[in-house]
């Protein structure tokens, strides 16, 4: 099981398959299986973004546990911590890079725990407006089951 993430756009996004020769992220076309999480998106392009691990999971998330997602405390980091800021930045950062190539002023994003094909039709527990800028944030997550409409041009 594994974080995925789906983006809505005005206009689809360039496809660009997984090489785990050369990690980086992905965009694929929607399948028969995930098809209904479209149903949640105003834009009429919707596309999965894997991340630098091929799924969806080097993207920072946070699960939903119990009805609520849990925070992040800021303790000491050893060496595992570190490397995982350096992958969550550099995944943050090609979001971001791949998201201004729309042109689009908003794009919406939704990311679920992929646990079977149920959570494709599951409704979002969490609604977010937030600027592009939020999502290069240290501490930034992504809930699980969390909509967000990103603001990439002031309006």
């Amino acid at each position: 099981m594994c974080f995925v993430l789906y983006a809505g756009t005005t206009i689809a996004l360039p496809r660009k398959m997984f090489d785990k020769d050369a990690p980086n992220l992905s965009v694929e076309s929607l399948t028969e299986r995930d098809a209904p999480i479209k149903r949640h998106f105003s834009n009429p392009e919707v596309q999965y973004i894997g991340s630098t691990s091929g799924c969806g999971c080097d993207f920072p998330h946070v699960i939903l546990q119990n009805g609520e997602w849990p925070t992040i405390e800021d303790t000491e980091k050893d060496e595992l911590d570190v490397a995982r800021d350096i992958s969550d930045r550099r995944n943050k950062e090609a979001l971001v890079a791949l998201l201004q190539t729309t042109g689009d002023k908003t794009v919406e994003l939704y990311g679920v725990w992929d646990g079977g094909n149920e959570v494709f039709d599951k409704p979002p527990q969490a609604q977010e407006e937030i600027s592009v800028q939020r999502l290069l944030e240290s501490e930034f997550r992504f809930k699980e089951q969390g909509f967000y409409k990103l603001h990439l041009a002031p309006d």
